[in-house]
């Protein structure tokens, strides 16, 4: 019974959270080696943390968009959380087994400290109809030039 209460504590613990954290649904996975029945998108890698960044940067991270699924994929919209963060999609149309890069740039401007956006991909996945991903860094101010 103690281990039973044990694991049920520690789900709790990984799997809940925040409401805010369960509105933003990570990028989906394959269910397994076999190929999911209807278009399936998957998403690598699920996030990129770019680590310590300097201020007014463009940092540009390649995920790889893949459909796992038995039909062709739909990708509709590609948005972004931020002004300073673009996503660019060479094709929208997948077929079974094919993918795709998608190309996230990811702006520093003037921001100091933690620094998260999201990419939201909808398509016409019956299971993920929004797939999010996330781009972060941690941005510090330029060094000062030296004095002349």
């Amino acid at each position: 019974m103690r281990s039973y209460l044990s694991v049920l504590v520690v789900s709790s613990v990984v799997f809940g959270g925040s409401a805010f954290a369960a509105e933003k649904k990570p990028a989906a996975k394959a269910k397994s080696a076999e190929a999911v029945k209807g278009p399936h998108l998957v998403v690598e890698p699920a996030e990129h943390d770019f680590g310590k960044a300097v201020q007014n940067k463009t940092l540009t991270k390649e995920f790889v968009l893949k459909n796992t699924g038995t039909e062709e994929l739909v990708i509709s919209e590609v948005a972004t959380s931020c002004g300073c963060t673009v996503a660019q999609l060479s094709t929208k149309t997948l077929k079974p087994g094919a993918s795709t890069p998608l190309t996230v740039n990811l702006e520093t401007r003037t921001y100091n400290g933690k620094l998260e956006r999201w990419v939201t991909i909808a398509s016409n996945d019956a299971e993920t109809k929004q797939l999010q991903l996330k781009v972060s860094a941690e941005v510090t101010p330029a060094p000062a030039a030296p004095a002349q």
